[in-house]
Parts: structure tokens; sequence; C-alpha cells
């Protein structure tokens, strides 16, 4: 298991640091293995983006064994806090930043232009530098094929979702899941309820159970890492599901399934260009083609010519044959999201800012 540090620690070392660098420590350091470090903002557990994160890395662990070195700092809030303890693992001679969330960006990216023998990877982002790529999943692809099974089990013509925060990504996995239903429902509507916390099981339940009390048959966890919203749903046997891994154990009955993901491919073509001195910046937009996405523990109780529909669109996707984001779409506000015949460049999904039309609650100012 990799080195798994709390904040608490973090800080106290980083407050620490000072002449640890003397020409000793130098030289055992250039014999060290290449420190790998992990930054997420919530605690690790077993399901969730964390989770799914610390599983990623444990293929470059078994290539390299004990050519690396992976330490895990859970529970590092953005902000200040983040940006010092990031900045102490680079100044302890780690070589490669793994910036686990969104609010991570600016102190990720400053520490690339500083040190260019760092190669740091940030989590749904949009900068890109030589040593620095964002990396997200398209998770729109699958949220879009269990959109389609929410509307066909769902009693009602709303659906709901809690979600995380407004970020692009979210936004897109909502939207993309919101016209997913509207390919068998085209006048459902969906509800959200976005909390503004990576993770808060007692706020994620009470928005769930607020859902389920407005009458949305089906609820999208949209980057819970807890399984708060999954119970909830099962206690009130109403289909959900979510991202980045199986929760299904917590709810046996109504559980949808998920869009999980797996980043170790990501991971160890990044350090294997680390490693070869031929690492380049990009922005790593990756889904099911790339075996980085994919939906798995689908419910028994989808309708069989429904789970043809879904297969039919699930190869097309993964041939590169259909994208969720072709026109004509509608955004909430009646304007043209897409054109006729259009489809939106990943430039665009990358940086989408709006609500399609169906979902009812209106963005966050």
């Amino acid at each position: 298991m990799p080195t798994t540090i709390a904040r608490r620690a973090l800080l106290k070392g980083a407050a620490a640091t000072g002449l640890a660098a003397t020409l000793g420590g130098r030289i055992a350091r250039a014999e060290a293995p290449l420190g790998i470090t992990l930054v997420i903002p919530s605690p690790v557990g077993d399901v969730g983006w964390g989770h799914a994160l610390v599983a990623g890395l444990e293929p470059v662990k078994a290539a390299y064994g004990d050519k690396v070195k992976v330490t895990v700092l859970e529970n590092i809030q953005e902000g200040p806090d983040a940006d010092r303890i990031m900045n102490k693992t680079v100044a302890d001679g780690n070589k490669v930043l793994i910036a686990g969330s969104f609010g991570y960006q600016n102190g990720a990216l400053q520490i690339a232009r500083r040190h260019r023998d760092v190669t740091v990877l940030h989590a749904s982002g949009f900068q890109v530098a030589p040593n620095f790529s964002p990396f997200a999943a398209r998770y729109y692809q699958g949220t879009y094929l269990l959109g389609m099974a929410a509307a066909a089990l769902s009693r009602s013509g709303k659906l709901g979702s809690v979600s995380a925060f407004p970020i692009p990504e979210l936004i897109t996995s909502l939207n993309a899941f919101t016209l997913g239903a509207q390919a068998v429902r085209p006048d459902i509507e969906v509800a959200v309820v976005w909390v503004n916390s990576w993770f808060d099981p007692a706020k994620e339940q009470e928005a769930a159970k607020a859902l389920i009390a407005q009458g949305c048959g089906a609820i999208f966890s949209n980057a819970q890492d807890t399984p708060s919203v999954i119970s909830a749903c099962e206690a009130a046997g109403v289909p959900v599901f979510n991202l980045n891994s199986s929760m299904k154990a917590y709810a046996p009955k109504t559980y949808l399934g998920c869009v999980a993901t797996d980043w170790s491919p990501f991971f160890k073509a990044s350090v294997d260009a680390h490693l070869a001195g031929s690492f380049k910046g990009a922005n790593a937009f990756l889904g099911v083609a790339d075996k980085v996405v994919a939906v798995t523990d689908w419910n028994p109780a989808i309708p069989a010519e429904t789970m043809v529909r879904i297969r039919e669109t699930e190869a097309k996707i993964a041939a590169g044959g259909f994208s969720p984001f072709t026109g004509p779409i509608a955004k909430a506000d009646g304007s043209v999201g897409v054109p006729a015949g259009a489809t939106l460049a990943d430039a665009e999904i990358i940086a989408m800012n709006w609500h399609v039309k169906g979902v009812s609650t209106p963005l966050p100012a």
C-alpha cells in the first residue's frame, strides 16, 4: 500500500522544512526511488474519487517495484494549505506530483513553472505547460448511457442529481445524463442540488432526500466520495448511480450502475515518459476508447429493449461514431447550444458552463 499521510502531519512537516537539503541529502536523493505524490481533498475510503486515484497507481507500483515510492496525502483542503503541502513534497525531492482536485490548479501550475524537472498531473483542470498535464474523464459518455436507463426505470417524469461543484467536468456529466434520459423520454426534466463539497455525507444525504421528496424517480450521485446518496436512494427504493467506483454494496436493489474510472493507463504512461525524459504536457481527456471510462454493474431490472439501445449506443461511442453533444441541442434558456449537424469539440466540452434544456435548476451565479 502507498504511504498515506493526513493534513495535520503535513502542515507540521511543512513548517519545519529548512536546512534539510545538505550535500549528503542531495546525494541520498539521487540514489532514491522516484517519488510520486498524490494529493486529494477527501479521505481515502473504499469507494469514490480518491479510491479510484489510489487504485490507478497500483499498476505503477507493480511495474516499477522499489524504483518508485508512492505517497498519498489525503484530506488536503483546496487553498493555502494545499499549496504549502504540494510545495513541501517537491522540496522533499518528489518528482511526480498528482494534484487530485480542480481547486489545486493554480498552486500546482506555479510549482510546475518553478520546477521544470517535476512532472505535474492535475485533475479536472484546463491549464497546460511543458511539464503540466490536466487530466479528466469523459464521464459524459457513461452518464448518457445511464441517463437512458434512469428514464426507463423512473416512475415519474423527473430525475435528480446531487452534484459536488459546478465545474465543467461535472456540468458535462449532468448535461449528458439529461440528454440520455431525453433519448428515451423526450419530456423528462432533471433537478440538481449543488452541495459545493467533495465530502459532506450529511449534506449529500439531505440533498438526496430533498430530491426524492420532490418526486425525482432516479438520482445521479455526481462526484460524491461517500455512499451517502446511494444509501438514501436504497432506503427510498429509488434507482441511483454514481461516478468513479462501484457503490453497489450500499444499494443492492436500486443500484443502476457506475461510471467507473481506471486511471492506471494514464498514470503508467506519464511515469514512463517522466523516467524516459520525454514527458510533454497535454490535455488528457480520456474515455471509453482509452479504457479509462466504463459503465459497470448494470441493474438487471433495466428493460431488455432499453439495454439493447444502450449497448448499441455504447458501441458507437467506443468506436468514435457518436457523441452525446451532437446537435441540435438547446440550452436551458432556450438558445442554441449545439446547432443541428454539429458536434462540440473537446475544447468546448472541457469549458462547458451551461445547462441543456431539461435541467430545471439554474446554474449558480
